[in-house]
């Protein structure tokens, strides 16, 4: 009986293994094809919708409210603890359909899927044994991520979760933003030891995530390489296939980290040594703002995917749902325009890698070899007449969507391409194939 004893204990204790730090490469090549994800904003600040007591975000009487993030609601509007922590008491998304919500990102061409598991308010979307302060003790009173990821493995997506390892302004020592009291080492390390670590844990064995999405940035952090490499280590003991992105610690993320994560909205200028995405917005707001109505329209969101997909990197498209559960109407429009034109332009973005090739302005390429042999396929993201290739193109060249013959004349090292004067008729990215 004692030894049934220990060894019921045993299996609270992490595993007494060595592993790597670093995960084989060959397991974040489904990350590199992916291109195109949805990121998932929604938690209990979606009940605000980015209003509190008559005033709205932004709202620049408040020392630190002029910023449109809603889920930042609770420090920025000073919402009171009691009174934001109540809304747990008010959270009941009896419209959420976790199967739509998947549809959605795999028919706008997503292959990947990325949930806010728990934000800086320290509210988890699970059922977590380790704090009380999660979806069960609400009115709906069920899991919300089981069911999502069963969605994702039903439809073929990857999936992940976000989760604030290092803020979380429920917990009474976990961090707060820089205007508020900063947690000294030996309450943070209680906080870390306490939620964060054993959280991280619960969701990769009840779940089996295909990557954790940390989150610093360039602001001070508890997160010392020696607490960064804590939780790799961890991460590495309990699952052999999670990515880690590199926002775990922002200002040092280390040789082990999977894949970069940039600013939010932020795309880069030239290419990285490492995979990369940009997380991003479709309107100011990651969270449902319900008077933020500044959309950005679908074609040029697709210019961003476009963009990062020419330097390798990825495209993480964010929609906050309502707190009932139901996706706004102008992110679910710009879901479907967008799958529209990947139904059609997809073989540019799908399975390519970067041509190295310097493009004129407003012009993007990939390349892929495909069994037709080696395809440039190029970007036009505005009119223009002709475009000139730094390459020699010897191929025929068309339009991808109609078939359209394209005109190429060598010239020395490069190769001029005219344009049709009826090629654009809208603001739609034009994608040429070429034999290269």
């Amino acid at each position: 009986m004692i030894g049934l004893l220990f060894a019921g204990c045993s299996d609270k204790k992490a595993p007494q293994k060595e592993v790597s730090l670093k995960l084989d490469e060959e397991k974040s090549e489904w990350f590199k094809e992916a291109k195109f994800g949805m990121f998932i904003h929604w938690g209990l600040y979606s009940i605000l919708e980015g209003s509190y007591n008559g005033h709205t975000m932004p709202d620049t009487s408040f020392a630190n409210g002029n910023s449109w993030y809603a889920e930042w609601i609770k420090p920025r509007l000073e919402v009171p603890d009691d009174v934001y922590n109540a809304l747990a008491n008010q959270f009941n998304p009896v419209n959420y359909d976790p199967e739509s919500w998947v549809r959605e990102a795999k028919n706008a061409g997503m292959k990947y899927l990325v949930i806010t598991s728990k934000h800086h308010d320290g509210f988890a979307l699970w059922d977590s044994e380790v704090s009380d302060f999660d979806i069960m003790n609400t009115p709906y009173g069920k899991d919300l991520i089981a069911p999502l990821v069963e969605a994702c493995k039903k439809y073929g997506l990857k999936y992940g979760f976000y989760y604030s390892h290092w803020q979380d302004w429920e917990d009474p020592d976990g961090a707060l933003p820089r205007w508020c009291e900063w947690r000294d080492d030996e309450a943070f390390e209680r906080y870390w030891q306490r939620k964060s670590l054993p959280q991280v844990r619960e969701l990769i064995e009840k779940f089996d995530p295909d990557l954790l999405w940390f989150d610093t940035w360039d602001w001070k952090t508890h997160i010392t390489p020696e607490r960064r490499d804590e939780l790799i280590r961890l991460v590495r003991t309990y699952s052999d296939k999670c990515l880690i992105n590199g926002r775990i610690c922002y200002e040092n993320p280390g040789d082990n980290i999977d894949f970069l994560e940039m600013h939010d909205n932020s795309y880069p200028k030239e290419m990285l040594s490492k995979p990369w995405q940009t997380p991003a917005t479709m309107q100011n707001s990651w969270a449902y703002h319900g008077k933020d109505f500044n959309w950005k329209p679908a074609s040029r969101m697709l210019r961003y995917l476009v963009n990062n997909t020419s330097m390798g990197g990825n495209y993480l498209l964010n929609v906050g749902p309502k707190a009932d559960g139901t996706l706004p109407a102008p992110a679910v429009r710009r879901l479907r325009e967008m799958g529209a034109w990947l139904d059609v332009n997809g073989e540019a973005v799908f399975g390519s890698e970067p041509s190295g090739l310097t493009m004129p302005e407003g012009v993007y390429s990939t390349r892929k070899v495909t069994p037709e042999g080696k395809n440039l396929y190029i970007f036009l993201t505005r009119p223009m007449t002709s475009v000139t290739v730094p390459a020699v193109l010897s191929g025929e060249c068309k339009v991808v969507e109609t078939g359209q013959p394209v005109e190429m004349t060598v010239e020395g090292e490069k190769t001029v391409i005219s344009l049709p004067e009826n090629l654009f008729k809208d603001d739609s990215i034009i994608v040429l194939k070429c034999r290269s």
